[in-house]
């Protein structure tokens, strides 16, 4: 390069350039991340966050989401949502959200789809009964962030930055996100799952869309459709150039008593929970068999205790915590079911 010629930009900065000039005041700039535990070098073509959407979407414990119970246990039928589909619908809600008002999309997009890697089997009832059960205690959130920082790429994690793994942890109802995006994330997911759920419920013959309370569809809408759109707008309308990301208070006390009445109609009714017994029961059986049989745990899992440290009672939650319904299934099966003898 001649003396005095401008220096040529990776990709990647140009990008960073145009996330300054474009992006909100009070977007999460990928300049400005507070970085990896583990600093590397930068890529030339994909920024930060970009980087953590890829690793995630990548990762095993993502494609495992596929064969994770969200609400109905083994349903029968294709279109039931997973906790994978469910993910997908919180990332394209959290998209549609970040980028009307300006924020970081590709931030956005990472957190989304990072937020449920940590659920268990068997949904909401597997995570109830390994909070039971470990002496640790158990949350789908705090396990998430296990699985980023600890048990993917067998131990070394995926080496995410600060701001995706804050608001991972931050997604649940009582969390405080450092970031927009994250504040976007925690939002969204709940706009997902009560209308899909309702979706699903319907398609289970638990009601009619009639059925619903009168008090908050007049609000909301009446569909699922209906609902979405108002609901989303509603958040952008409400949040534009704003530091915070905030609802109407009609529209938002309309949500949370949608969101009561599926509790009390759906989530702990006999219809989504008529086999979530037995397989809390199962997750039971295979955490005192492991427990007992720690030469049983793959590899990975074994040198988590012998060379880190990492007590059994913790090591054996996090496998089974990383089952899918239909591996922890086959292994109860395995482990317990008589095999018919054959000559």
């Amino acid at each position: 390069m001649g003396k005095g010629a401008a220096a040529v930009l990776t990709i990647r900065e140009s990008l960073e350039q145009l996330e300054q000039s474009v992006l909100s005041p009070y977007a999460a700039l990928s300049v400005r991340s507070r970085g990896r535990d583990v600093p590397e070098p930068q890529c030339d073509i994909r920024t930060v966050y970009q980087r953590d959407r890829d690793r995630i979407i990548h990762c095993k414990a993502f494609r495992r989401m596929k064969h994770k119970t969200q609400v109905f246990l083994a349903p029968e039928g294709d279109h039931y949502r997973t906790r994978l589909t469910h993910t997908l619908e919180v990332s394209q809600i959290a998209r549609t959200i970040a980028k009307s008002l300006r924020l970081n999309e590709e931030l956005t997009e990472a957190i989304a789809l990072g937020h449920d890697l940590g659920h268990t089997p068997f949904g909401h009832s597997g995570e109830a009964v390994l909070n039971h059960i470990c002496p640790d205690g158990f949350a789908h959130y705090k396990q998430s962030v296990r699985v980023v920082e600890r048990l993917e790429k067998n131990g070394k994690g995926l080496n995410l930055t600060w701001e995706v793994r804050d608001g991972i942890k931050n997604h649940r109802t009582s969390g405080h996100p450092s970031t927009l995006e994250g504040a976007v994330v925690r939002l969204s997911d709940k706009i997902a799952y009560i209308n899909h759920d309702i979706d699903d419920a319907i398609r289970a013959k638990m009601f009619v869309e009639g059925d619903l309370p009168r008090e908050y569809t007049d609000v909301l809408g009446h569909s699922v459709r209906e609902r979405l759109n108002a609901l989303i707008h509603d958040v952008i309308q409400n949040s534009l150039e704003k530091p915070e990301i905030i609802m109407s208070p009609p529209m938002e006390e309309a949500m949370k008593g949608l969101r009561r009445w599926m509790f009390e109609h759906v989530y702990c009714s006999d219809i989504p929970k008529a086999e979530e017994s037995k397989a809390q029961q199962l997750i039971v059986f295979l955490y005192d068999f492991y427990c007992a049989n720690v030469d049983k745990l793959p590899q990975e899992y074994r040198i988590m205790m012998e060379e880190q440290g990492e007590k059994k009672e913790r090591v054996v939650c996090d496998y089974i915590a990383g089952m899918s319904d239909s591996y922890a299934i086959d292994q109860f099966e395995e482990l317990f079911v008589p095999k018919a003898w054959k000559i």
